[in-house]
């Protein structure tokens, strides 16, 4: 463990410390492309972010590869070797789309062509675990195809998902702390070294997105660019790839019997690892929903609009800083609420505690749909933004004073219309709103 946080630290601080030089280097270059009509940002940002994160993984990888340990990982398998042939290819065609806006058909042939790589060099599913069937072996070919759309799909879920300061990052970091700690019990508790080379990948990604989250928190000083987003995307994917594809069911030995039975009742331990989408799922079901809209509405898939889950988070009242918050409640309940079913899914209490946290998001997502009444003895304990208008708050209680029955009329607020500048702390989108009005 004293390695793998070693090895966190120096990938964080590595791209930390880039990051500004970086930003530096990107206003330098020209790469502050205008305010886009789906933006919510309000002043040109340098973008060019993921070149400090892919130095802080080369960062990464080379500590790692001097530590006793974790250099094994390096003398038995070719996966991070692997790894770092295809984050070079998709970094490089981030870093081009950053500074000249590429055609979205050719960074998908560059994703598959990053994912072929990584295949060619041995980073690959070679079997899957069915429930009801047993261990399936796959072909080359299948085990190819497998490989590269998961590659391809976990790319565009980061990808699309990065659209507010620090939430790319910030998602990204708990779905890979979550997978940390699974690839970590499976290493150690069960001594499989299959395991290690996630292990090693998912540390790394945490100690870029956390090396490059200060720079990119509201109001962010940097973006990442597709540089960073797809970069981590195809971290994530290789980690999941590592672990899902190439670890036998049965070496974990937790049941006796038939290898039918035990791939059915080890089930939930691979519930956080058949599919990185099980991490990511706010993410991919943004990418899915972004799919249809825009398909149904004639468009090509990956044609941008302001539609996404943060667009309307900001829509319907929520601060930049807020809607950010929210999302990471969602992909940690996910993350770790899989997590912990995979640990002990006989328990009903896990199940009862994500139901629970599941219906507080629920109530904390729509809060600015309902107008708060606080009284006015309480005034001064709630949050600016919920507090009546001192005129308001005045003529309220004189008419209590009085007696009079408009009182509780007056004590109302007026309402505001939802995305102007200090409603609810909508401070992100400022004093005029750029979206739509859907009603």
């Amino acid at each position: 463990m004293r390695e793998y946080l070693l090895t966190l630290c120096v990938t964080a601080a590595v791209t930390y410390l880039l990051t500004g030089p970086v930003r530096k280097f990107a206003i330098v270059a020209g790469a502050m492309p205008e305010i886009r009509a789906r933006d919510v940002h309000r002043e040109p940002t340098p973008r060019l972010g993921g070149i400090a994160m892919f130095f802080g993984l080369c960062a990464g990888l080379l500590v790692a590869d001097h530590l006793t340990n974790l250099n094994e990982v390096f003398a038995k398998s070719n996966e991070p070797r692997a790894l770092l042939s295809g984050a070079a290819l998709i970094w490089l065609i981030g870093v081009l789309d950053d500074k000249f806006e590429i055609d979205a058909l050719i960074k998908l042939g560059g994703q598959m062509i990053a994912a072929g790589v990584m295949v060619v060099q041995g980073l690959t599913i070679l079997w899957l675990p069915i429930p009801g069937v047993g261990n399936v072996a796959l072909t080359q070919w299948q085990g190819t195809l497998l490989t590269v759309a998961l590659v391809v799909i976990t790319i565009n879920a980061v990808n699309f998902v990065d659209g507010l300061d620090g939430l790319a990052a910030g998602m990204v970091c708990i779905a890979a702390a979550a997978f940390f700690l699974y690839a970590y019990r499976v290493w150690v508790s069960y001594g499989i070294e299959a395991a290690a080379p996630a292990t090693l990948f998912a540390a790394i990604l945490m100690g870029m997105c956390l090396g490059f989250l200060p720079h990119n928190m509201h109001p962010a000083r940097i973006f990442m660019g597709d540089s960073g987003s797809m970069l981590i995307g195809l971290v994530l994917a290789a980690g999941a790839i590592s672990i899902t594809g190439q670890l036998d069911p049965d070496a974990l030995n937790l049941y006796a019997g038939s290898e039918k039975a035990a791939v059915h009742q080890t089930v939930p331990v691979y519930i956080p690892l058949l599919l990185p989408l099980t991490i990511i799922a706010v993410p991919t079901a943004d990418l899915v929903l972004a799919i249809v809209r825009r398909t149904w509405r004639g468009q090509s898939p990956f044609a941008a609009d302001r539609g996404h889950l943060h667009h309307r988070l900001l829509e319907i009242g929520h601060s930049h800083s807020r809607a950010v918050l929210i999302m990471y409640f969602w992909s940690a309940l996910i993350a770790f609420g899989a997590l912990a079913y995979s640990v002990n899914s006989a328990s009903m209490w896990i199940v009862l505690g994500i139901v629970f946290l599941s219906a507080v998001g629920l109530v904390l997502l729509l809060l600015p749909r309902f107008t708060p009444r606080v009284p006015l003895w309480a005034q001064q304990f709630v949050p600016p933004r919920y507090r009546r208008r001192r005129g308001a708050v005045e003529a309220a209680a004189v008419a209590m004073e009085a007696g009079e029955p408009e009182a509780r009329q007056t004590e109302e607020r007026a309402p505001v219309t939802a995305g102007v500048s200090g409603v609810n702390g909508a401070t992100a989108i400022g004093p005029r709103s750029r979206f739509l009005d859907r009603r």
